[in-house]
């Protein structure tokens, strides 16, 4: 039988958040579930991501923080470039009129990932006041867009959070197939380049652990990203050359 921790604390706007360690348990019924209310302004999506806790919530409902034990991450060391997807980026690095855009499309992106549902469940999460929010944080430069273009069209794409070194993957979509693997084998060649170490998937899907994503205790994921978050972050802008790095150190996978 499955159990839930009560009660579940309610946040005033810019009050501080309870220890991530108050967080319902994987044994409850919304394992990782940490308070509700509060606001989505930046300061307050600042404090939440450097303290490992995001947003997730539908339209009806208030405000939910979450912060899950243990935590889906992507060590871009152990990405798995599949035989059939070096093949495609191949392709792609080489064809004219495919290039990987960085921050020109932010609000494309994130409407485009409203309407793709995440696996597994029926609607979306990326309700408006979420794009509203993740707006002004990437106005802040705080949250980026890294973009799949194929002749003058946005064919796919995600968008991810960044504090210093610290980066937190968000959604993605695709119009076209392969779009999405295009624009996340991007953000990781990205940060191998840049020396980020890892990226967080928040949620354990069967997709990103077919390329390589894998769940590391809590405590573990927020002493990565308190050290990770006060190293200076990057330029957020992709290079081609990042194609060739990520080819060469990463090994074929079946």
């Amino acid at each position: 039988m499955r159990t839930r921790r009560v009660p579940l604390p309610w946040l005033e706007p810019g009050e501080t958040f309870p220890p991530v360690s108050q967080a319902w348990s994987r044994n409850s019924d919304a394992p990782g579930l940490l308070a509700a209310g509060g606001c989505l302004d930046v300061a307050t999506l600042r404090e939440a991501y450097g303290h490992g806790i995001f947003p997730w919530f539908s339209s009806g409902q208030p405000i939910l923080w979450w912060s899950p034990d243990p935590r889906m991450v992507l060590e871009v060391e152990r990405f798995r470039l599949h035989r059939s997807l070096r093949k495609t980026l191949r392709k792609f690095a080489s064809t004219a009129g495919c290039e990987i855009r960085i921050d020109t499309a932010f609000d494309q992106v994130i409407q485009a990932c409203a309407g793709s549902p995440r696996e597994g469940q029926d609607g979306t999460w990326i309700v408006p006041p979420m794009v509203q929010a993740y707006g002004e944080l990437h106005r802040a430069g705080h949250a980026h867009s890294v973009e799949t273009w194929i002749d003058g069209q946005l064919v796919g794409g995600l968008y991810c959070v960044a504090l210093g070194r610290a980066v937190f993957g968000e959604s993605m979509f695709a119009r076209v197939t392969d779009a999405s693997k295009i624009a996340l084998a991007a953000l990781v060649a990205f940060c191998r380049h840049h020396g980020i170490a890892m990226i967080d998937c928040q949620q354990n899907t069967r997709h990103l652990a077919s390329l390589g994503a894998h769940e590391i205790p809590r405590i573990d994921f927020l002493r990565h990203i308190d050290a990770a978050q006060r190293e200076p972050g990057p330029r957020w802008r992709f290079e081609p050359l990042y194609w060739r790095e990520l080819m060469t150190a990463i090994p074929e996978s079946t």
